[in-house]
């Protein structure tokens, strides 16, 4: 259910008073992001639908993904929710590795996972989607609506307009994914909306090991992480 400040927002032009008032908020929400998120190390962000119960290959393939990438010294980071989200939060956790959750505040599937090792709750998508962004080394986009659709076209632009460095897309699912990549390559490309070189930036798999290799090779060849040892185990640090 939407608050009233929320309402307030929407409608339209506010008084000026008011529309400083909300300014202030979604402030406090940045701050208290990087707040928590400055130290969590490098990430790969994995987004994907709340929808598909533990049973679901898709979770499945989630579950077994965010176990490689712990593995493999990434942090990983998801929007803190059920599903898939839930699914990737898992394997790392159970990999031993860092698991992280953007929530957002929402009449459903807003309940965070119990997976997570840190979580920020949100009001508004926009500074929801800078957190999952500005901390991560690659986006994984598994089967999931309109939202995951939205991020990882958003994650996409960014790269394109030279607004974030060139880092991988790992698109996971490839049945689910299979009309939108023959639509990006026939219709995007085919009329020249976008150029061959975007979609040379997506990689589409099934194997968790193979996308993780793919990040971690980009993590370190082209944007000089290295790894250092923590605790027994050897995390990815390095600077953006």
């Amino acid at each position: 259910m939407r608050t009233r400040g929320e309402e307030l927002y929407l409608a339209g032009p506010q008084s000026r008073l008011a529309e400083f008032a909300w300014v202030l908020r979604v402030a406090w929400q940045f701050i208290n992001g990087f707040r928590i998120l400055h130290f969590v190390g490098p990430c790969v962000t994995v987004f994907g639908s709340a929808r598909f119960p533990e049973d679901h290959r898709y979770y499945d393939l989630a579950r077994r993904l965010g176990g490689e990438l712990a593995r493999t010294g990434f942090t990983v980071m998801t929007g803190g929710g059920p599903g898939i989200m839930e699914a990737a939060n898992r394997g790392a956790r159970e990999a031993g590795g860092r698991s992280i959750g953007c929530n957002i505040e929402l009449p459903l599937e807003q309940h965070p996972n119990p997976y997570l090792d840190k979580m920020v709750l949100f009001r508004h998508f926009f500074v929801r989607k800078v957190m999952l962004v500005k901390y991560s080394y690659a986006f994984v986009g598994m089967p999931g609506g309109f939202g995951t659709i939205d991020e990882v076209f958003e994650a996409a632009t960014l790269i394109q307009t030279g607004k974030i460095k060139n880092f991988p897309i790992v698109l996971m699912g490839s049945d689910y994914w299979s009309p939108m990549v023959s639509f990006m390559r026939e219709s995007l490309a085919g009329m020249g909306t976008i150029d061959k070189a975007d979609l040379d930036r997506i990689t589409v798999t099934d194997d968790p090991a193979a996308a993780a290799a793919c990040i971690r090779d980009a993590a370190i060849r082209q944007f000089g992480l290295s790894y250092r040892r923590e605790r027994r185990r050897y995390w990815f640090f390095g600077e953006r």
